[in-house]
């Protein structure tokens, strides 16, 4: 399998702050690879150098093995960029702010035809297609955003925090859309501060904390390496969990603390106590 994205080495300084301490990974094609990490960590950087919009103070970075440094105009033909913040044109329809994005790309306008109606079709959008922008919901909006940055049928999609501010059930749906896409054999590179988000998206998960790669796994790998059953235990201190191999222990365990009259809470592991466990601290 192509080896998609590779980063080696990626440190970006901003005067005496250091975003990024030296990254590195690899993205095979066709996988939903997520940067999970709380604000700051360095999620959003990483897609700006990724993306031409910022250059690093050191690395390497390569899109199907061609360094994107040395080759902007190819590594921006190949990647499509959906940003934490929407910046389409309000004023403008959702059909006029695919068409300017087409034409950006160089695209003929029979191609931009074409690619619009099967991408608005896919979407859910096609009876808003004559709707101005600021007339939609948050939820079409974001829609409109990512399917705007498939026009130019990137082979690699970059989403920084895409559903962030949105209502659970507007999110669940655009999850639906993206693994839509990535069955269709787009690489995505997805940055989320969302547990749930990259526990049922991603098929690796890079923990990224103060500019750092501190685990990289598979969800299932990262939230096994501490057992499948959590008990928290209410103490005068806090929350405190401990964690069991199996669910008939933490059974067990729980069934044992009260009868000493602990309060006790069975469960299963997730991704957040990997992150804690690694990182020492919650998104």
């Amino acid at each position: 399998m192509a080896v998609a994205v590779r980063v080696e080495g990626l440190v970006k300084d901003y005067g005496k702050l250091r975003a990024l301490s030296g990254i590195s990974f690899e993205i095979p094609e066709g996988e939903l690879f997520a940067l999970l990490g709380p604000n700051g960590a360095g999620k959003t950087t990483t897609i700006r150098i990724l993306t031409g919009l910022t250059r690093p103070t050191a690395g390497r970075a390569f899109f199907f093995e061609r360094d994107i440094f040395s080759s902007p105009l190819y590594a921006k033909r190949l990647a499509g960029l959906v940003p934490q913040a929407t910046n389409l044109d309000l004023e403008l329809t959702v059909w006029e702010n695919l068409l300017i994005h087409g034409l950006l790309f160089g695209m003929d306008r029979r191609s931009i035809q074409m690619r619009a109606r099967e991408l608005l079709e896919f979407s859910g959008l096609w009876d808003r297609r004559n709707h101005k922008v600021k007339t939609l919901s948050g939820g079409m909006r974001r829609r409109l955003l990512i399917i705007r940055a498939l026009m130019h049928e990137p082979r690699i999609l970059f989403l920084d925090e895409p559903t962030v501010g949105l209502d659970p059930h507007i999110r669940r749906r655009l999850w639906g859309l993206i693994k839509q896409i990535q069955t269709r054999g787009t690489t995505i590179l997805l940055t989320t501060h969302y547990i749930e988000e990259a526990e049922f998206l991603a098929d690796r998960v890079a923990f990224l904390d103060r500019g750092r790669i501190v685990a990289l796994d598979t969800p299932q790998n990262l939230m096994t390496h501490l057992g499948e059953a959590a008990v928290d235990v209410v103490t005068p201190e806090g929350l405190k969990t401990k964690f069991f191999p199996n669910r008939e222990e933490a059974e067990r365990e729980a069934m044992k603390l009260s009868r000493a009259g602990e309060t006790v809470t069975i469960r299963r592991v997730n991704l957040e106590d990997a992150f804690l466990h690694f990182t020492g601290r919650k998104v």
